[in-house]
């Protein structure tokens, strides 16, 4: 008689790297065509929208600071 044993299931998807928390957020039309201008207006033009919230998020918190 042969054996037979549980398979586990394969996990979905790359592994976490366990980097940073992912934060979910809903933009307003508005708010992402002024996001998408600012991309354009960069001098890195293969800036992405993630990437450019990040850097308009670090400017308005050194903003702040000074």
């Amino acid at each position: 008689m042969a054996k037979t044993g549980v398979v586990p299931k394969k996990k979905r998807g790359p592994p976490p790297t366990g980097k940073g928390v992912q934060v979910g957020e809903r933009w307003h039309p508005s708010e992402l065509v002024a996001i998408d201008a600012w991309i354009a207006s960069s001098s890195d033009k293969t800036l992405t929208r993630a990437h450019a919230i990040r850097r308009l998020v670090a400017l308005g918190l050194k903003a702040k600071a000074k």
